[in-house]
């Protein structure tokens, strides 16, 4: 199996895995007062720190379940003092649209901004809908299905003129770029920067209040209550210092990767989306006629993906790619290639050729 799927899931890193196996045989709750209690406290400390190293100075890291959980205790949770607005972008995660959704279902305004053929938001409509009315602005930093990078320092900027937090979805870029300042809530997760699922983490800037979801013990300064797993938290840790500390790295090898998937493609393809201004170990493209649901099928050894895995099987067309201008046909010819860490230059290759191939065939069965 060739794995071209990153945006979905990378993986578990090895130092990552030896990092948490100590911690299936040390089962002592780290909310404890016990002495195994307190070694399992402090372990989340320092993953939490790490994490922290991560992400902007002046806040706090809340432990959470994953990402998705992080973005609804942001949305839900942020108090708006008497604002009734929420700004965002027509290509964000689910986690976000649906939420937001939910939260005009409660009698707030939502603004969702339209995005240009290349997948940018334009600051001048941001302008125009952040106003004194407004409670947050929520842009993600690195588009999951097209990996387009928004200008989250300016958005944040705009939002904080106008008196309202912005919040950022920062799972597909955290470890991978830093982080711009501005940012009042940013959400991220271990899996997606080769830690284990099931763990992610809000962090909120100094002097924002944010009420809990999920009530209890108290655990997590009371934001959100719940037994932390140490096994969960110090894998999101080692993830973390090993995607700051190999991040120079990574990003050479993305690069390079990048070219050798569009030379081994060839011509007859185009990229959804922004070339420059995103992270270019996502590949989201398309060609015209493409069954990629076939090609799918008929590529079963090549572990890539038509979108969004939270959307896959729904059997509607990325709402990303609609919001680019694309037509249900040519959203419905374009697939996503994933690549990073682990990525052998060579097998890549190989799997683009065999891609490019029965795309050429379905072309010649289709004349």
């Amino acid at each position: 199996m060739i794995y071209l799927d990153y945006q979905a899931t990378t993986p578990v890193a090895p130092e990552v895995r030896q990092a948490m196996l100590p911690w299936l045989d040390h089962f002592a709750n780290p909310h404890s007062p016990s002495r195994p209690g307190r070694e399992a406290a402090a372990a989340i400390e320092i993953a939490r720190s790490r994490v922290a190293s991560c992400l902007p100075g002046g806040g706090q890291v809340t432990f959470t379940s994953g990402a998705t959980e992080a973005l609804n205790l942001a949305l839900r949770g942020v108090d708006v003092s008497g604002r009734d607005k929420i700004v965002t972008v027509a290509t964000e995660h689910a986690a976000v649209l649906d939420t937001c959704e939910w939260l005009a279902a409660q009698g707030r305004e939502v603004i969702r901004l339209p995005v240009g053929a290349d997948g940018l938001v334009d600051l001048d409509r941001v302008r125009t809908a952040v106003d004194d009315r407004t409670a947050l602005v929520a842009v993600m930093l690195v588009n999951n299905e097209i990996g387009v990078i928004q200008p989250i320092a300016e958005i944040a900027a705009i939002a904080r003129r106008a008196g309202a937090l912005m919040l950022c979805d920062a799972v597909q870029g955290l470890g991978r770029m830093a982080i711009p300042e501005g940012p009042d809530l940013v959400a991220c997760c271990a899996h997606k920067v080769h830690g284990p699922k099931m763990i992610g983490a809000l962090w909120v800037r100094d002097g924002v209040s944010v009420a809990p979801l999920i009530h209890g013990g108290g655990q997590e300064r009371g934001l959100r209550s719940g037994t932390l797993s140490p096994m969960l938290c110090v894998g999101f840790g080692e993830a973390a210092k090993l995607a700051r500390e190999q991040r120079p790295d990574d990003h050479a090898l993305v690069e390079r990767l990048w070219n050798v998937a569009l030379e081994a493609l060839g011509p007859g393809w185009q990229i959804n989306g922004s070339t420059e201004q995103r992270y270019r170990g996502n590949l989201n493209l398309r060609r015209n006629g493409l069954d990629s649901a076939r090609l799918l099928t008929d590529l079963r050894d090549i572990a890539f993906s038509l979108g969004s895995a939270c959307a896959s099987g729904s059997g509607r067309p990325s709402h990303v790619l609609r919001a680019l201008g694309l037509s249900d046909r040519e959203a419905r010819s374009s697939v996503r290639l994933g690549f990073g860490r682990y990525t052998k230059e060579a097998e890549l290759g190989d799997a683009c050729r065999r891609i490019a191939a029965a795309a050429d065939a379905q072309a010649r069965f289709a004349a």
